[in-house]
């Protein structure tokens, strides 16, 4: 009994871990989060950093137990949330590329920011759309979906617990870590990787968008 349950748990996470690592890219994101975050102080950094695996791990089991019910509620369809957070995610990526140098000034309004700007800042954008955005939600629902009504719900609850604990401490870990890998590899090294980052974050929010297009397109009726 015992066994068969651990080996349930082992079967789902060896499918929802690859799946949800490969779409939230924690690795990537770093760099996107240190560039997102690099007027705040490393202790200010390493709560919202904190903050944004919390917010990570919340929406993410949200998003696999109720996510398909919440959906239907509200008629909205996985194509039409593709196409919505593809647009948000390239506007927040557009954004991060166009961003000035730091500056005197600009340093003294994020020092002035305190922190409840850092803990909105934790939430949106880090979180929501730049770590778990509409393809990370959209797989975590396709995940959630074989957990209601056809297996046991204990067990359910435990694989995704165990999948999505293991993701929020990674996410933390590399987020956390951003600034130290940025020394190893100099200023200019870091703003390369962090405008090369942000530019495939904008890709990714562009190909999220249009495979929502394209899956829309599909529906339409022939002729």
């Amino acid at each position: 009994m015992v066994r068969s349950f651990v080996a349930e748990v082992v079967s789902y996470f060896l499918l929802a871990f690859p799946a949800l690592f490969s779409i939230i890219n924690p690795v990537g994101g770093a760099f996107v989060f240190l560039a997102a975050t690099r007027d705040l102080t490393p202790r200010a950094r390493s709560r919202v950093a904190r903050q944004v695996a919390l917010y990570s791990f919340i929406t993410l089991n949200l998003s696999m137990v109720i996510g398909a019910f919440v959906l239907r509620v509200f008629g909205i369809s996985i194509p039409v949330l593709r196409v919505a957070g593809g647009i948000i995610i390239a506007l927040a990526a557009w954004k991060l590329l166009n961003a000035e140098g730091d500056t005197a000034e600009r340093g003294h309004v994020v020092e002035e920011a305190g922190h409840r700007d850092a803990a909105h800042l934790a939430f949106y954008p880090l979180t929501m759309p730049m770590t778990t955005g509409p393809g990370t939600i959209s797989v975590a629902i396709a995940l959630g979906t074989g957990g209601s009504g056809e297996i046991d719900p204990l067990l359910f609850g435990v694989q995704a617990l165990v999948t999505t604990t293991l993701i929020a401490v990674l996410i933390f870990l590399l987020y956390n870590s951003a600034s130290r890998i940025s020394r190893a590899m100099g200023v200019t090294g870091t703003s390369i990787i962090a405008r090369l980052s942000a530019f495939l974050l904008f890709c990714i929010g562009i190909q999220v968008m249009w495979t929502g297009i394209a899956d829309l397109i599909g529906t339409l009726p022939a002729g």
